[in-house]
């Protein structure tokens, strides 16, 4: 995958800040891709001596059968200190790393954090995303900021996360008796499409096959 570096990634918290408002401008919240799907990837990090070192996983699985169809790995020196809200200046650098290496281009892209579910409506997913110019789904597994109402045990309950009065995304049962996911916008897809897909993702586990298996990768277990 050829990839566009819209900015530096080494970077003051203000800087970073400052980046965020900006490209959140191009976030769009619609659905903008091409159907059928027939390639869907997750991508996930994990990080060594003691997160000196990122160490990010991509994995393309075919669609609907979610067969894998490539993986990839990459290393790099961890640049962006452990900052909530700012995840992606941590994590991206080396994720891109990963993509550049990979041959099969995904239609979605499902990412292990937060899209528009954040403080300044642009967390990881929604940061990858626009660099990509591909739709993109945060697949968090952790509330991170927002409320909303009592989800029922069923497979495909959710409420809407609301935050400040907006719908911010979703949390998602994903399977009956099991904690949820919030599933947020990251770029190019709305939100009612970002949980189906999510959910035709997930066919046995709690999580997407995308993200365990890009999880398994970057933590080598």
């Amino acid at each position: 995958m050829k990839i566009h570096q819209r900015h530096d990634w080494d970077l003051s918290l203000e800087d970073a800040k400052t980046i965020q408002k900006q490209l959140q401008a191009e976030v769009i919240t619609t659905d903008q891709f091409t159907e059928p799907v027939k390639y869907v990837a997750g991508v996930d990090m994990g990080f060594e001596a003691d997160g000196t070192i990122s160490r990010a996983a991509v994995a393309v699985l075919s669609f609907p059968d979610l067969e894998v169809v490539e993986t990839q790995i990459a290393y790099r020196p961890t640049s962006f200190p452990y900052i909530p809200g700012f995840l992606s200046f941590r994590e991206i650098p080396a994720v891109l790393d990963a993509l550049e290496k990979i041959q099969t281009i995904p239609d979605i892209i499902l990412c292990d954090g937060q899209g528009i579910a954040h403080p300044r409506r642009f967390g990881i997913a929604c940061h990858l995303g626009v660099i990509l110019n591909l739709p993109t789904i945060g697949v968090a597994k952790s509330l991170f900021i927002g409320s909303h109402g009592e989800l029922p045990e069923s497979r495909g309950s959710w409420q809407p996360l609301i935050h400040n009065s907006e719908t911010i995304g979703a949390v998602l049962r994903t399977r009956v008796g099991v904690k949820p996911l919030y599933i947020s916008i990251g770029h190019r897809i709305s939100l009612a499409t970002a949980i189906a897909y999510v959910l035709r993702c997930t066919p046995k586990y709690r999580l997407p096959e995308t993200t365990r298996i890009a999880d398994k990768l970057a933590s080598d277990r």
